[in-house]
């Protein structure tokens, strides 16, 4: 597949392959974003990226064969939420449901706000978590302020 990544001639690669594939090449990141937000089932979005977070003094990954966006976090926004999942014979590491709502609020010049609401919308309608946590993760990504009026609309 790559260098240094290796798959059965006839191995059934299923949807979560290429975050697999993205997380050993870059492992020191985590899938965040309209990623992250797909992992969940909370959004109609198809990125024909992976959307990877990476620490803001961190070098930029080379990955040629693999459609890479980084994203750079530091501090709490970065550390916190961070889950690892056993998928298709290798560990992902993403953030959490309600931390992912929070980073698409605070990068929503990025990938729009009708992305950001969707993507609450779907947290709440499916129960992926609380309203606390994602109250918690706002403060943390520090976009308390923009969620309030969308929270209070939809909750």
């Amino acid at each position: 597949m790559g260098r240094g990544l290796y798959v059965l001639p006839n191995a059934d690669l299923g949807a979560h392959f290429g975050l697999v594939t993205a997380c050993k090449r870059v492992p020191h990141g985590v899938v965040c974003l309209l990623s992250a937000l797909r992992f969940h089932e909370m959004t109609t979005q198809a990125p024909f990226e992976v959307w990877m977070a990476v620490d803001r003094s961190a070098r930029q990954p080379e990955a040629p064969e693999l459609p890479l966006r980084i994203v750079r976090f530091s501090g709490e926004a970065l550390a916190q939420g961070i889950e690892i999942h056993e998928v298709e014979g290798g560990e992902i590491r993403v953030y959490a449901a309600s931390k992912t709502v929070a980073d698409c609020f605070k990068y929503r010049n990025k990938i729009g706000v009708d992305v950001a609401v969707e993507a609450m919308r779907d947290f709440l309608r499916l129960r992926k978590g609380t309203v606390d946590e994602l109250w918690r993760y706002a403060g943390v990504c520090r976009v308390q302020s923009v969620m309030r009026p969308y929270l209070e609309a939809l909750a």
